[in-house]
């Protein structure tokens, strides 16, 4: 047996469109003619030029020879088809002879290219390039892709549909600068700095004002608020014999007594300091006597001293009665009885 040929992919393509065309009642394409459309010819080309046929490869014709063959059976076959067409009677009866010739649309082809039509090789190469091949197809005769469409690079963020609330911002961190750093710092030192000295001038200034009311005050005379140096003590029928009235001390510090010195009954102001170191007595009304808490010294009713340290009696203001009958004692004048003093009218009042 022989060896069989192999075919090309261009001949089992147009093979298979043979195959179809047939099956439809259509004139199928030869492989020539798909070989004619691997390759385009000039558009209007002016005559056939012969070619001399040159040996292909195994035997196979060259393409030359193809467009040769693909030419000269178009030819054929629009010559054919035009004598086989039958002229219409309608057509020709409606018409007159010198009827304008109208241009035929040319219309396209689904399945493949009709009889008796006259198209060139960049037609059928259109047309089979055109129409769905099953099976694989190489990568000349893929259909070319589609460009992805660029997306925009815009810097700014596609904002959200109306719909949907809007996203909360997020605030930044705050980020402290060099030099913000260093004015906070120096504002804080200043602030510092300048209290300390607020509160330095402030006490200096309390400081000065306290020593000018010290000086003030040293300047001015001292001067003792006392009570006034006379004052009355009531009615004389108000002290009974043998009594020591006590409730003048704390104010006054007198002691008010009715008593006897010397075999005559008097009215007379004992001071209540005591003649030793200046404390005051107490009047010991069970004892009937005055006695000194400091160092113990003792006094009679009348003033004189009988124990104790003590080294003279007790001393006596001047009393009198007042226009209003009332006894008044004026502390300003005193008496004493080492001086022989008591026996001054003014030391006294009889009873």
């Amino acid at each position: 047996m022989a060896e069989k040929k192999k075919m090309s992919v261009a001949e089992i393509l147009a093979a298979a469109r043979a195959a179809d065309a047939q099956g439809a009642g259509k004139p199928s394409a030869t492989p020539s003619e798909e070989g004619a459309a691997a390759e385009p010819a000039p558009e209007k080309p002016a005559a056939v030029r012969p070619t001399v046929a040159k040996p292909g490869v195994g035997g196979r014709p060259s393409v030359s020879d193809i467009l040769a063959m693909a030419r000269s059976k178009k030819e054929a076959e629009a010559g054919a088809a035009a004598a086989a067409k039958p002229a219409p009677a309608k057509a020709a009866a409606a018409k007159p002879a010198a009827a304008k010739p109208t241009a035929e649309k040319p219309t396209a082809a689904k399945g493949g290219p009709k009889t008796g039509v006259q198209r060139d090789t960049a037609s059928i190469l259109a047309a089979a390039r055109g129409g769905a091949k099953p099976g694989p197809v190489s990568k000349a005769e893929a259909p070319p892709r589609a460009v992805p469409r660029a997306k925009p690079t815009s810097e700014k963020a596609v904002s959200p549909p109306a719909t949907l609330p809007a996203r909360p911002v997020k605030p930044e961190p705050k980020v402290m600068k060099k030099g913000a750093d260093e004015g906070d710092r120096r504002g804080f030192l200043e602030i510092a700095l300048g209290s300390f000295m607020a509160v330095g001038f402030t006490a200096l200034s309390v400081t000065g004002g306290l020593a000018s009311l010290g000086l003030a005050r040293f300047l001015f005379p001292n001067v003792l608020a006392e009570p006034p140096s006379k004052f009355k003590v009531g009615f004389k029928d108000g002290f009974p014999a043998g009594k020591v009235e006590t409730k003048y001390v704390p104010q006054y510090g007198v002691w008010v007594v009715n008593g006897d010195f010397n075999g005559q009954q008097q009215l007379y102001a004992l001071k209540t300091v005591c003649t030793h170191l200046g404390c005051t007595p107490s009047w010991l009304e069970a004892e009937q006597k005055f006695k000194c808490p400091c160092h113990g010294s003792g006094f009679y009713k009348d003033g004189v001293n009988f124990e104790g340290p003590a080294p003279r009696p007790l001393e006596r203001y001047a009393i009198r009665i007042a226009d209003d009958g009332q006894v008044e004692i004026d502390k300003s004048r005193t008496f004493q009885e080492e001086l022989g003093q008591w026996a001054d009218p003014e030391s006294y009042v009889p009873v």
